[in-house]
């Protein structure tokens, strides 16, 4: 089991592999976060892990509020995620990697990552500046028939994205915009779809490419059913712009 320790951002999103996530980094604890990322030298990985959460806030309450409005409100690393924070966190995440970390005016930070390897989350540290986590690297294991699947999942994610956009074919991406190796559009088309946390963090933690492939075939057909019953389902700008790892 290949393990390693890294810096831990929890928020209300999952991260993919090969998916770009920009972040607008304004506490404290997650500036001394980039504070210290900034120490790596630009040619080595700059690297932290994401997690989505499972119960908690992504930015921790600044004053009192309910129920006890005379509360103090929580301090540190892990506040707002509870006395326990490794329970506050879906357990398989994804690490980033920072290409660019801009510090502005201020000290807060523009940061751009990519997501790399899913990892599993086994403990969590809450005695520095900010969390740091022990992660378990998980391989990503193709499974049965991925190939098959992923051009099915292709057909369907296109009739889903034109029942979205209520346009004509013409305006969709063409096939030479979308990936043909499996895990790749098994990632892209679980953060393209328009869909809740527990969805996409399940479509994450699949065993396999295909288990996530073959969920993801059943996902966009029901959804793409709903869609042509119900035509006035909000989110049909989704696909006004070219699909892209974003």
């Amino acid at each position: 089991m290949t393990t390693v320790r890294l810096p831990l951002f929890p928020l209300n999103t999952v991260l993919f592999p090969g998916l770009v996530l920009p972040l607008n980094v304004f506490e404290e604890r997650y500036r001394a976060m980039m504070r210290e990322l900034l120490k790596t030298p630009e040619e080595e990985p700059r690297r932290f892990a994401v997690v989505a959460i499972r119960d908690g806030y992504e930015v921790a309450p600044s004053a009192p509020g309910m129920p006890d409005p005379t509360a103090e409100p929580a301090r540190g690393p892990a506040a707002g995620f509870g006395s326990d924070p490794l329970a506050a966190f879906h357990q398989v995440g994804c690490i980033a990697d920072a290409a660019t970390i801009r510090e502005r005016t201020g000290g807060t930070f523009e940061v751009l990552a990519t997501g790399t390897t899913r990892v599993r989350l086994l403990s969590v540290d809450a005695s520095g500046p900010f969390l740091t986590a022990e992660l378990e690297e998980l391989a990503e294991e193709p499974g049965d028939e991925a190939g098959a699947l992923a051009e099915g999942v292709l057909r369907a994610f296109r009739q889903y994205q034109k029942r979205l956009a209520g346009a004509r074919e013409r305006s969709l991406a063409t096939s030479a915009e979308l990936p043909d190796d499996p895990s790749v559009v098994s990632y892209l088309v679980a953060a393209a779809m328009v869909h809740d946390t527990p969805t996409k963090q399940r479509l994450l933690q699949a065993p396999d490419t295909a288990s996530r492939l073959r969920d993801e075939l059943k996902i966009l057909r029901g959804e793409t059913a709903i869609i042509r019953n119900l035509p006035s389902l909000p989110a049909f700008e989704l696909t006004r712009t070219p699909t892209s790892l974003n």
